[in-house]
């Protein structure tokens, strides 16, 4: 069965997004097949790993390839809507109007000082590749463009401040039924959202919740990070702002 813009639906996020709760929601509505970071895992340890910090002993998965994610998405949506989590920077080679085609395109942002701060206090080491915002900004100006409107985009905070509204506004956006019942959940593990850390350093804060709920926003203080995660941040803000620009709103 061929695959068209209505089958696979992607949300383009950056690390520390809120994206893998946003996900989970998605996988409590229990209409759609959820794939967590596909491309994300050949990216990190597939046998065409991109991942500038790979070393000899990093973890590998073989037979995992970009092409077998692409094909195992087009499979699952022959048999229902499918929705997937990724990051941009993972999927920057291959974006021919081609690959680009197989997909409904969606966005969630976050401040970068927040992003920043929060990869930082788990990962002190990383590279500005795997952040992504230059690269979400390219995708998201180059959909666009070929689109002659944005595509739909959320941030991190709208959605935090009023989960219900938000995730009601995206449904609309990207043509699929609002599930108010998908915004709650019990709390326990999430072994679907896990294949590189296993040790869930990324998701503590999902695995004890209980659903998307409203938070007060708050700030985050980059200055007091390291330089090289500060120069990182002046050169985020911009493409952060650029999108922002472009969000969804109630």
């Amino acid at each position: 069965m061929n695959t068209n813009l209505n089958d696979i639906i992607v949300l383009w996020a950056t690390p520390r997004s809120t994206s893998t709760a946003f996900e989970w929601m998605m996988r409590m509505r229990g209409d759609m097949a959820c794939f967590h970071e596909p491309f994300g895992e050949a990216w990190y340890q597939g046998d065409e790993a991109l991942w500038p910090r790979l070393q000899p002993d990093s973890p590998r998965t073989p037979g995992l390839t970009f092409a077998s994610v692409l094909a195992r998405l087009k499979n699952a949506a022959g048999n229902r809507k499918v929705f997937s989590k990724d990051m941009p920077q993972f999927t920057d080679h291959l974006w021919s109007d081609e690959f680009l085609g197989h997909f409904r395109h969606s966005f969630l942002i976050r401040h970068p000082a927040k992003v920043l701060t929060s990869v930082y206090r788990n990962w002190p080491e990383f590279d500005r590749k795997e952040i992504g915002f230059d690269d979400q900004r390219r995708l998201f100006d180059r959909l666009t463009d070929k689109i002659g409107a944005p595509p739909p985009l959320i941030d991190s905070d709208d959605l935090l401040e009023n989960p219900h509204g938000l995730v009601e506004v995206y449904c609309d956006a990207v043509g699929i039924p609002f599930i108010a019942d998908a915004l709650s959940w019990q709390p326990g593990a999430r072994s679907e959202v896990l294949w590189y850390d296993t040790n869930s350093v990324w998701h503590e804060n999902l695995k004890t919740s209980d659903g998307l709920k409203p938070q007060p926003r708050r700030n985050s203080d980059v200055s007091k990070t390291p330089e090289w995660v500060q120069e990182m941040y002046a050169d985020f803000l911009p493409h952060y702002e650029h999108m922002h620009a472009h969000r969804l709103t109630i």
